[in-house]
């Protein structure tokens, strides 16, 4: 049985080949490249929502290139710390699927028995994701209309994705586990010293979630230099692209090499 649930009727989906059917009849086609389509027509906010192919290209070299391991190795393993023997997985805006694909291998390769599946708004991200981790399922659909059961998902990894808390208290079995990554106060710093004239920290605050027991946070912190296509890839990744003046942008353009601290908080919740 799939971890998805039909998005017009909330029954169970079972995939047969290449449709995913609930009771009520409703069915869904599986894309050549390996998701399915589980946003309804009146929750799309655009024709072609989430990120486009060109920022999903930027991202994927990018994270290719290793810059954020130390990030990826650090939320792994604390997945594999709060999983029991048997777990259910959902990556809420997976994107590409760079941190859901080593999700699968830590799980796998612990011999754990355990369902996977991602969600994102982007065709062109979840082309990618599915293709990374082919025995994963994956749908195009919101975190704020998350297409699975309640209570029917041991651990929600939310890595940069809006923070859509009453889906994730709706998904969540009580006793699952949360994990949501934020940036630390001086995340990409010197990137936004570059681009903007007023360049600002993020705020660090632990803000109480009703219905969610904090576990913790586990800080990442990574220095690195990157040439310029790495930095100009960084920077498509990241929300700065649709808000940077010109003038900023064209500072970065003219740099040989940018050296970068990045600094995550990983905040750990259990479903109470």
């Amino acid at each position: 049985m799939s971890l998805f649930i039909c998005p017009i009727c909330a029954a169970p989906l079972a995939r047969e080949g290449n449709i995913y059917r609930c009771p009520g009849g409703h069915s869904y086609d599986v894309a050549r490249s390996g998701y399915v389509h589980l946003l309804p027509a009146n929750k799309k906010h655009s024709a072609d929502p989430g990120d486009d192919r060109e920022m999903t290209a930027a991202r994927t070299r990018f994270l290719d290139g290793g810059w954020y391991s130390p990030l990826r190795q650090a939320l792994c393993d604390l997945a594999l710390t709060h999983a029991g023997p048997s777990y259910t997985i959902l990556d809420a805006g997976c994107g590409e699927g760079y941190y859901t694909e080593n999700l699968f291998s830590v799980f796998h390769n612990a011999g754990r028995s355990f369902q996977l599946a991602g969600v994102d708004l982007s065709k062109s991200a979840l082309k990618k994701a599915a293709r990374r981790v082919p025995a994963g399922e994956f749908a195009v659909a919101s975190v704020y209309h998350l297409p699975v059961a309640g209570a029917s998902v041991d651990l929600l990894v939310d890595c940069f994705a809006p923070l859509a808390l009453d889906e994730y208290r709706r998904g969540l079995r009580p006793g699952g586990t949360l994990l949501y990554v934020v940036p630390g106060p001086r995340h990409l710093i010197e990137l936004k010293r570059v681009l903007y004239d007023r360049p600002y920290e993020n705020l660090e605050q632990d803000i109480p979630y009703d219905g969610f027991t904090p576990l913790g946070v586990t800080p990442v912190n990574c220095h690195f230099t990157l040439d310029r296509k790495s930095a100009l890839d960084l920077f498509r990744m990241t929300p700065y692209a649709w808000k940077t003046p010109r003038e900023g942008v064209a500072r970065l353009e003219a740099l040989d090499a940018l050296e970068v601290s990045a600094c995550f908080r990983i905040h750990a919740f259990r479903r109470e």
